[in-house]
């Protein structure tokens, strides 16, 4: 409110300097004088002409100068001596005081308005504070804003911000104390819990601690399909020796895994850790798609066989892999051969028999497919 006072008293005042002199009467000119001076010379260039005292050349130069400079005197004295001269100046004179009057005030906030960023919230102050200014070392902008907190300590929204780059530098201790004051002055939710126990997981070079899996168990309590503190959890059975709970943790991750996911590659390498077989196999690589690019119809035909017989061998030898026998699925109702895809779904179930959760995404995508009957 009085950052806007300020702004008002300075349009008034800007208004102000505008109407003054404007507004004020012009005062009368004071050529009267020149012009009775300039007379007298001209007759007395006359009679110094009649007396011979100077040429004919020399008094009808001295006639033109005197004559240029009465006529000039006598337009100074034209303003205050018309009348109609006068009102029109002074028209001017308040039509642009009501411009000036009109634009100040309306004219600059609706230019803003136009040009400006008015719906932009405010910046905070923990914003402004770590925001890089050039191309300040990380641990110079770092520094200022463990300064800032150091005089603002109840700030959880910096906490917040500063525990993960503090994770990225591997400062793992000064992590965990900063994931703890956020959750003091946010309060706890399971993201905030599941990072916390992540922090105090690399502070103790990767080994799920007791305070860690506390923390993951926490965040599961808050949100049951937490996937960081799932895989956590599981992770903390592997390292107990339990690798076939942690195996079925992961299964069940997977198993209600969102298409595309970015975290379900690694679990999956953890799956295959756990349970002694081998990871899913890549799919085809950059040079691979380029190649394929500028085969023939058949040749590529042939070499998406050659992978989809590839992945067949491979799920024969490791059945517990949901996901390639989705793929393998998908692969053969793409290719149209039914009947492939149909044997494949079976394939599927009688692998996955003790896991109902991912037959029924088998299930699924038969019925998706149009694979049923």
């Amino acid at each position: 409110m009085i950052l806007w006072c300020i702004f008002a008293l300075m349009t008034a005042a800007a208004i102000f300097a505008v109407m003054w002199p404007l507004g004020r009467q012009g005062r009368k000119a004071g050529g009267g004088s020149d012009v009775a001076v300039y007379k007298d010379q001209l007759q007395e260039i006359d009679r110094d002409r009649s007396a011979g005292l100077i040429g004919e050349a020399e008094a009808e130069a001295a006639r033109l100068e005197v004559s240029r400079r009465l006529l000039a005197a006598a337009e100074a004295q034209l303003p205050s001596g018309s009348p109609v001269s006068t009102h029109r100046s002074l028209q001017r004179r308040r039509a642009a005081v009501v411009a000036a009057l009109l634009i100040l005030p309306f004219g600059a906030p609706g230019l803003y308005v136009a040009l400006g960023s008015p719906n932009i919230p405010g910046e905070p102050a923990f914003a402004r504070v770590g925001t890089p200014q050039g191309h300040q070392p990380i641990d110079k902008l770092v520094g200022q804003v463990e300064a800032h907190l150091a005089q603002n300590p109840n700030d959880g929204a910096g906490w917040e911000v500063l525990a993960p780059v503090y994770m990225r530098l591997g400062r793992f201790d000064d992590a965990v104390a900063a994931r703890k004051k956020a959750i003091a002055l946010n309060g706890d939710g399971a993201a905030r819990e599941a990072d916390l126990g992540e922090a105090e997981a690399a502070a103790a070079n990767g080994v799920v601690t007791a305070e860690a899996k506390a923390a993951f168990e926490r965040a599961v309590v808050l949100d049951p399909h937490d996937a960081k503190a799932r895989y956590f959890i599981g992770l903390a059975a592997e390292q107990d020796g339990k690798s076939e709970e942690a195996a079925a943790l992961w299964r069940g991750l997977l198993a209600v895994a969102p298409a595309g996911a970015p975290w379900i590659g690694f679990v999956r390498e953890a799956l295959a850790r756990a349970s002694g077989t081998p990871a899913a196999a890549p799919g085809p690589s950059a040079d691979d798609v380029a190649a394929a690019a500028n085969m023939s119809e058949q040749q590529r035909n042939e070499m998406v066989g050659r992978m989809v017989a590839g992945l067949a061998d491979r799920l024969r030898e490791n059945g517990a892999d949901l996901e390639g026998w989705l793929r393998l699925v998908r692969a053969y109702a793409v290719l149209g051969d039914r009947d492939k895809a149909k044997g494949a779904a079976d394939d599927a179930r009688r692998a996955l028999a003790d896991h109902p959760d991912e037959i029924k995404r088998i299930d699924d995508l038969v019925k998706g497919l149009g694979l049923e009957g």
